[in-house]
């Protein structure tokens, strides 16, 4: 099917995407939102913005709209990841964003479900980040706290439809541990 044919659930009349409400309202948000780095990182000492900072700003946006956030674990190579989808919907049509994190081997002072709970909220971020078209270069993922010059071209969007690594082929931030755009190289 084109992209830019949106299939309605309830009509064999095939709509184009721009006309849809959901669209409308999802372009609307997306100029009028406003979602700043109220969270502070004392340790790294940057700001940021949560999962939860984002949807706190987005509801009084929504209109008719509702917003879903669902969570899959799924298996990459050896790997888990937490895949979260963030789904915007006027009842009839929807569109969503996925984006994929990696749990953590061992996190010091955390059980496995505080890991769970911790990537998947990182998950939704960004699934909810890609979908509003939320702008995070200068987030703390993107930033190198080590006070190390890293290279120009690193990838910004930690969303599952970014471009792919040019030395590892990673998607979105998931890069192999001797890449030179892995943010956890030591």
């Amino acid at each position: 099917m084109n992209q830019d044919v949106f299939r309605e659930k309830t009509k064999e009349v095939e709509t184009p995407i721009e006309q849809t409400l959901v669209f409308k309202q999802l372009n609307r948000i997306q100029k009028e939102l406003k979602a700043p780095k109220n969270q502070h990182n004392t340790f790294g000492n940057y700001h940021y913005r949560s999962c939860e900072d984002i949807l706190e700003a987005v509801k009084p946006l929504l209109g008719d709209c509702v917003i879903t956030l669902n969570d899959e674990i799924v298996q990459v190579g050896e790997r888990y990841y937490v895949k979260a989808t963030a789904t915007i919907s006027d009842g009839e049509n929807t569109i969503s964003n996925i984006a994929l994190a990696r749990e953590a081997q061992d996190k010091k002072g955390m059980d496995d479900s505080q890991i769970t709970g911790a990537t998947s909220s990182y998950a939704r971020k960004y699934a909810l980040s890609g979908l509003f078209a939320i702008d995070d270069t200068k987030d703390a993922d993107s930033m190198d706290n080590r006070k190390q010059k890293q290279p120009e071209h690193r990838l910004e969007n930690k969303s599952i439809n970014s471009n792919k690594c040019e030395y590892c082929g990673a998607v979105g931030n998931f890069h192999k541990p001797s890449c030179p755009n892995n943010p956890n190289k030591k």
